[in-house]
């Protein structure tokens, strides 16, 4: 149980590594993994190389991975589904995978400037965003300060009050230490990142990040106009009256608590058991919720 809690703990809030690569490509370039063709390139982004892959056609849907992560590592699984009939945008935020740091701390709302910088450099107008994780909390602040891009979103085991987790996480943020990272996050790192030494560096980045956060302002949830929908797991790290509490302040929201722990219902790297398939996952279910027409 002590193990499952820490990989939540890692999973959730960003415990790990930076990257120090000092690639300045900007020009896509056409790749095939697992029979899968996409597009990947690099962005100059408010002095970051934002790292990128686009993947199939029609209207765009922004992945937004959770901390500690790649974009492998998160949505690694579930991409083949959602792009037979979407382009799918998934990025690596500062410091994580591919994308280096710009020296600075980390917050929500600056990761949020930056995808929406992205987006601009993409030439995309408005898109759809689901976030995991810290993903999640980073697309809360995306419809925040700049709704007029983003249309529907989805929040999977997003955070936005320091109640919406236990009280038992604040104190282990407190012994929070490298060592402890899943092993699957750290190969997942390690397997794309150009320099694997920033490691300690991005832990302890993070780490500030989450004793400095606070909590979205009951106004500013309330504001939220777009279509929404919530996802979290019956063994989440956060907690089911907080998505409830989300559901009820987000006007046009729809809620879902779904069997299993956090990430479970993407296939995140850490949550994989034997057995695993394609139909444990909430592809369907996202789907018919981005399909879905608005309500008049």
């Amino acid at each position: 149980m002590k193990t499952l809690i820490i990989t939540f703990v890692f999973t959730l809030f960003a415990l790990t590594s930076c990257s120090e690569k000092t690639t300045t490509t900007n020009k896509m370039k056409t790749e095939t993994k697992d029979s899968l063709v996409f597009k990947s390139g690099y962005s100059d982004v408010n002095g970051l190389k934002m790292y990128y892959e686009i993947y199939g056609e029609g209207k765009p849907l922004v992945l937004i991975h959770g901390g500690g992560s790649t974009i492998q590592t998160n949505f690694e699984k579930i991409i083949p589904l959602l792009a037979k009939n979407r382009q799918v945008i998934a990025a690596e935020l500062q410091a994580h995978g591919r994308t280096n740091d710009r020296d600075a701390d980390l917050t929500f709302e600056q990761d949020a400037d930056d995808i929406a910088a992205l987006l601009k450099n993409l030439k995309i107008d408005k898109a759809d965003f689901f976030g995991f994780s810290n993903g999640g909390t980073t697309v809360l602040q995306i419809v925040i300060r700049h709704p007029e891009i983003a249309d529907k979103i989805i929040l999977g085991s997003a955070l936005a009050k320091r109640s919406g987790v236990p009280e038992w996480f604040w104190g282990m943020m407190e012994q929070a230490k490298l060592e402890n990272m899943p092993e699957q996050l750290k190969t997942g790192y390690k397997k794309v990142a150009a320099d694997t030494n920033g490691l300690q560096v991005m832990h302890e980045r993070d780490v500030k990040r989450m004793f400095n956060f606070k909590d979205i302002s009951d106004g500013q949830i309330k504001s939220i106009q777009a279509a929404t929908l919530i996802i979290i797991g019956d063994k989440d790290i956060i907690t089911p009256e907080h998505a409830v509490e989300l559901h009820r302040q987000i006007t046009n929201s729809e809620l879902a608590i779904i069997p299993g722990g956090h990430g479970e219902y993407i296939g995140e790297v850490t949550t994989i058991k034997p057995g695993f398939k394609e139909s444990d996952m909430v592809v369907p279910m996202i789907e018919k919720f981005l399909d879905k027409e608005p309500i008049k």
